[in-house]
């Protein structure tokens, strides 16, 4: 077996099973999870229609194999939706790559890109993160180093913290803009910051935007490659864009998206999706079409994120430190002092008595330099109805109050 594999720890929702296993909570109320980000908003039906239709195909659904590039029409979908989106002109042919979701890409990308064979090669990533980069960083034989947020700065990466010694190690960089679990979005001037870092040490900048449609504020969340154009970074030097369908369109089972950017780092990671096997089906690619193609059903999806935050985030602010975030579907709260900074204590507290999931923020962080950033903090995935949200929100205010 792969000795790297014994270096993975437990995913987050393995491990709050294990801190539930003995949790017996009140048989009188309904469960309601708030620990899974998995979109719950209806799938549109049109993207649905464009599946089956295209499953019922004799000539386009599933009588041959798919390219790995994936076909022409879904690659010009994609930079059509670039361009309506950031106003950025891609070459289809070498510039986008389709993939069956975000997390196995940003997975498989970190194989191509990391280089073993170097002296203690670095993969840096935010703290807290998804723990992907951290599972894709130690396979491809690399050292992860946390990099953390500043709750000072609205959870912004504190990039200045990372020392030069470190930086010089570097062969990758996650970026997660928004942020999962935070919320945040990385400003121009962050992103300048990074670039300038990445033209010194020759490193890689993923940056997973799969959040990227579902937003609070006025202005839309700036993508990397959008801060590259704006930067007059030619060719998006060092930079891939990985981008989903799963949360913008409510179609998680789909597993689709793409990634975009630099063509010579495309080139590469096609190469290898040839042989890691990863095309997408021509039945999905049909649906992916039909989405990346049609923006009034985002913004309906996002007014229900905006109604539902904005009724949600004021009863939960009553006895959380928590406030709407820049985009996202989380909520990034801090708990009551009285709790003692035990974020796994109050998870399962609050499952035993009111029958209601979050996850804790440690399970999302870890420990480095003698701290962990995600200590103290609930993640809450606000996916479910407006009224379901709403009832967690009062049994979660039921029960800080109840333990005062």
């Amino acid at each position: 077996m792969n000795p790297l594999l014994s270096r993975l720890q437990p995913y987050p929702f393995e491990r709050l099973k294990q801190l539930f296993a003995h949790a017996t909570p009140p048989a009188g109320l309904r469960h309601i999870s708030l620990g899974i980000g998995e979109p719950k908003h209806p799938t549109p039906p049109f993207i649905q229609r464009a599946m089956a239709d295209a499953a019922l195909s004799p000539t386009g659904g599933l009588a041959g194999y798919p390219p790995t590039a994936g076909d022409a029409a879904l690659r010009s979908a994609c930079t059509g939706w670039l361009k309506t989106r950031y106003g950025l002109d891609l070459d289809p042919a070498t510039q986008v790559l389709p993939i069956n979701g975000s997390r196995e890409a940003l997975f498989a990308f970190t194989q191509t890109v990391v280089d073993a064979s170097a002296e203690r090669p670095v993969v840096v990533c935010p703290n807290p993160f998804y723990q992907i980069y951290e599972g894709a960083a130690l396979l491809a034989g690399a050292e992860p180093y946390y990099a953390p947020s500043d709750p000072a700065r609205n959870f912004a990466v504190d990039w200045d913290s990372v020392p030069e010694e470190v930086w010089a190690r570097t062969q990758l960089v996650f970026v997660c803009s928004p942020g999962n679990p935070t919320g945040a979005v990385m400003p121009l001037a962050e992103w300048e910051k990074l670039f300038a870092l990445s033209d010194r040490h020759g490193f890689v900048i993923a940056s997973d935007e799969c959040y990227s449609e579902i937003y609070f504020r006025d202005e839309p969340p700036l993508s990397g490659l959008e801060a590259a154009a704006k930067l007059g970074r030619t060719g998006f030097p060092r930079l891939l864009a990985f981008t989903s369908l799963s949360k913008r369109s409510n179609v998680p089972g789909l597993r689709s998206g793409f990634v975009a950017g630099d063509a010579a780092l495309i080139k590469p990671f096609l190469l290898y999706r040839t042989y890691h096997g990863s095309a997408m089906s021509p039945v999905v690619s049909a649906a992916s079409i039909a989405a990346w193609g049609d923006e009034a059903h985002v913004q309906e999806n996002r007014a229900l994120y905006r109604a539902k935050f904005a009724q949600v985030t004021p009863v939960l602010a009553q006895v959380l430190d928590v406030a709407l975030p820049d985009a996202s579907f989380y909520l990034w709260a801090g708990i009551p002092d009285r709790f003692g900074g035990d974020d796994t204590a109050f998870a399962r507290a609050l499952f035993e008595q009111q029958h209601v999931t979050v996850l804790p923020g440690s399970y999302l962080a870890r420990e480095a330099r003698g701290f962990n950033p995600g200590r103290g903090r609930i993640r809450m995935a606000l996916v479910a109805g407006t009224a379901e949200c709403l009832e967690a929100a009062e049994r979660i205010v039921a029960f800080v109050r109840s333990a005062g």
